[in-house]
């Protein structure tokens, strides 16, 4: 890879907080997380009755929450990792510098968009074919170049005691209409600019979502194209947010998250 492409890899690996090291040379600081109406719009709004019936509700534990992310082999044709290399710690390591903007940084680093300590996250990666060469001689630039097209979609899990799910959905929805120019974050020591943020159609589902883009200066080389979903299901809330290295590299479009995870993780939740 080009060291231009790897720069700005390195660059867009704080936007996330993720670790590329194995891909991009990127160093990374060890150590292990902390625990901490169907809709398919940009601002999906719930309903009156949806917040009356979660008026009682109590969140479920961290560990509880782990238990509902999806496992190996729930999702045909995808990989499912615990995310410790790649994923933040805490909401300390992200650092935004418009606070209204903080739950959409929250919501793609796979930590609770909202206000509480109940948050479980991991990795889901679609397959590759297995044609891959056998020896250092078959391989092509395209073979390179093709192993670095991995799409990588961060699920994160929240839960809320009565209506903090709602209130976690409103501060994400807030934040998209108070956000549109962007703004910066800090992931660690390393810096990344959010060009602008921008409400879309998503996949959906649940009882409430929330789908925007945003788009990441690539270390002054182009703007790539991020996008993310919010869903609030009950008092629980799911975060996803898909990369796609090859797109990463070249400063393009990441691609929409795939709908089989979503579909798949609404699926565990109650």
């Amino acid at each position: 890879m080009k060291r231009s492409s790897g720069a700005r890899l390195c660059s867009t690996a704080a936007i996330g907080a993720l670790s590329l090291a194995l891909l991009t040379g990127c160093s990374s600081d060890d150590g292990s997380k902390d625990s901490g109406n169907s809709g398919s719009s940009g601002n999906s709004k719930g309903s009156s009755s949806s917040s009356s019936s979660n008026a009682d509700a109590k969140a479920l534990t961290s560990a509880e929450l782990e238990k509902l992310l999806l496992a190996q082999g729930e999702v045909k044709g995808y990989t499912v990792a615990d995310g410790d290399d790649t994923l933040p710690k805490s909401k300390s390591v992200v650092k935004v510098d418009k606070e209204e903007c903080a739950p959409l940084a929250w919501a793609t680093a796979a930590l609770a968009p909202g206000d509480t300590d109940a948050n479980a996250s991991n990795t889901v990666s679609a397959d590759k074919a297995s044609d891959a060469p056998t020896s250092l001689d078959e391989v092509s630039d395209a073979d390179i170049e093709d192993a670095f097209n991995i799409t990588l979609t961060f699920v994160g899990l929240s839960s809320y005691d009565g209506d903090g799910a709602q209130k976690a959905m409103k501060a994400v929805s807030d934040g998209v209409e108070a956000c549109p120019g962007g703004f910066g974050l800090q992931a660690d020591s390393q810096k990344s600019k959010i060009t602008k943020v921008a409400s879309e159609k998503g996949t959906g589902g649940g009882d409430e979502a929330v789908a925007f883009s945003e788009g990441i200066d690539m270390d002054g080389e182009g703007t790539a194209t991020f996008h993310a979903e919010v869903i609030r299901k009950g008092n629980s809330v799911a975060t996803f947010y898909t990369v796609n290295f090859a797109a990463l590299g070249s400063g393009g479009d990441m691609g929409p998250v795939p709908a089989a995870v979503i579909t798949a993780q609404l699926g565990k939740l109650k």
